[in-house]
């Protein structure tokens, strides 16, 4: 009688590739996999019933993008609308992709995968997934793991267990969990929270709101700008085709967000000023008070900057449906919160827009050859790979610049990575420290005066350690990547194929 694990193995779906998620990432991966590596099968397992990741699970109103869809967008297909964009229109552009590529017959919606174990003597991955439709645990097993599942956990935002929540009589929601069946015309909606999210809500907010009040404990730069691009409406006015636009478009942007990043380091007062002053002009108040709620404690950058078209939270502060209020939550109350300070908030409708927890791999638990991994662990090479873990790639974008560029370069080195091992006749790639890696110090995935939200800094212990070279570490700089990394030498000596080193004449463990 055949074993339970050789039943299992028998009715095992295998693929060449299998990606993980049906967001941007794993649509674009998909993209380039099938058109650069047309002969590898590859199937996407998707938990939820539909494509689309963050832009499908967020239904808080006005959901937009926070930055440009012109490098949102991915680098194959035009984006044609306005540079920021609401969700839907996301999962328009996505849906068009997925349709005129014929990758939705490779989607498997509604499995959520329970568990990913790589074998060194078949090396293969074997994924086992819970099927939604009939709550059955179906098995896959595939030659490469590409994870695009994203980075924080979308079932379980992140509230912090303020004081008195069980006393209050309104509806408290985190805006993760928003549901667009609630109504909050005509009632007082507090918002806590300054970051990206709440300056997407509270506009949407105070257009029918009674009130809105945003509580947050400390400010957050705001870049003020009109929701259109001046080059791109002027190349489409002279009869410049759209792929042409949109690569001259993105080329133009990522150029500008260059040297604002730089300035940012350089010369951030000088910076934050300009800021203050697109903030004057588009509120049409020379005298905009600026402290003591929009006066942030870092640099421009050090978080993430959140875009405003037309200014759009200032004005609702200007035309009085909002107010400001900078201090610490103290408590809940029957009738809203009290801070720190003393002053009573009341509200009908209270909104967490406080973030989210960070989960790495989705959350999935992970084994090599039976051993657990750990991924604080593992050693990250250029935030794609992990030492000790054979034969897989993650996507993680950038928080500076768009997502998705990081999805297109990536998508360019899985596709030359698995062309290279089929040259090979390789089955197995791992990367591993070279000697002159040995005595690197390795610290935490990101440095806390480079990038430091909350969210990043709790879960700082869940992500891999980074060295101090640039190949051991997510530098989240774009403008260096797209230099460096279609040019990585996959036969340097940090590439282990087969259990050889590249380079190396004898068999060195990986």
């Amino acid at each position: 009688m055949a074993t339970a694990a050789v039943q299992a193995q028998a009715a095992a779906t295998h693929v060449d590739v299998l990606i993980v998620g049906a967001g941007v990432s794993g649509i674009g991966s998909a993209y380039h996999l099938q058109d650069q590596c047309p002969g590898k099968s590859y199937v996407i397992l998707e938990r939820m019933d539909t494509f689309g990741g963050t832009w499908e699970t967020h239904k808080y109103p006005g959901v937009r993008s926070d930055s440009d869809l012109y490098t949102f967008g991915y680098r194959f297909k035009p984006w044609v609308g306005t540079p920021i964009a609401s969700a839907q229109a996301i999962l328009d552009y996505m849906n068009e992709v997925i349709q005129e590529n014929g990758i939705d017959r490779h989607i498997r919606y509604g499995h959520t995968i329970t568990k990913c174990s790589w074998d060194s003597k078949t090396n293969l991955w074997t994924v086992l997934a819970r099927r939604k439709s009939d709550g059955e645990t179906v098995t896959f097993t595939c030659n490469f793991l590409w994870m695009c599942q994203g980075y924080y956990d979308h079932e379980k935002p992140y509230t912090p267990e303020w004081p008195g929540m069980d006393k209050y009589k309104g509806l408290l929601v985190h805006a993760q969990l928003w549901d667009p069946k609630i109504d909050y015309k005509g009632k007082r909606v507090l918002v806590i929270g300054s970051g990206a999210t709440a300056a997407t809500v509270i506009p949407e907010f105070a257009k029918d709101a009674a009130h809105v009040t945003m509580l947050q404990r400390s400010p957050t730069y705001f870049y003020c700008a009109e929701n259109k691009n001046e080059l791109a409406d002027r190349l489409r006015e002279i009869g410049i085709d759209e792929p042409t636009i949109h690569r001259v478009v993105r080329a133009q942007i990522m150029y500008d967000q260059d040297q604002m990043t730089k300035r940012c380091i350089e010369e951030p007062d000088t910076v934050f000023e300009e800021l203050k002053e697109l903030i004057r002009a588009f509120t049409g108040k020379p005298d905009f008070q600026f402290e003591p709620h929009f006066t942030p404690k870092y640099r421009p950058w050090q978080q993430r900057l959140a875009f405003c078209p037309e200014g759009d939270i200032f004005r609702a502060a200007v035309e009085g449906k909002l107010s400001v209020v900078t201090d610490t939550l103290e408590t809940f109350t029957e009738k809203g919160v009290r801070t720190a300070s003393g002053e009573e908030i009341e509200a009908d409708i209270i909104v967490a827009a406080t973030g989210f927890n960070l989960l790495m791999m989705g959350g999935i638990p992970f084994d090599v050859d039976g051993k657990p991994v750990d991924w604080h662990e593992t050693v990250n090479y250029r935030g794609m790979m992990f030492t000790g873990v054979p034969n897989m790639v993650w996507v993680m974008g950038y928080f500076r610049a768009s997502w998705t560029l990081r999805v297109d370069m990536l998508g360019d080195f899985v596709c030359n990575l698995l062309k290279h091992m089929d040259e090979r006749g390789a089955k197995r790639v791992d990367v591993a420290l070279r000697d002159e890696d040995k005595d690197m110090p390795l610290s935490d995935w990101i440095e806390n005066d480079n990038f430091n939200p909350s969210y990043l800094m709790r879960g700082l212990k869940l992500m891999p350690k980074r060295g101090d070279k640039p190949e051991w570490r997510h530098n989240q700089d774009y403008w260096a990547e797209r230099e460096q990394i279609p040019h990585i030498d996959l036969e340097g000596s940090e590439f282990v194929y087969d259990g050889v080193r590249a380079g190396a004449k004898v068999a060195e463990p990986a």
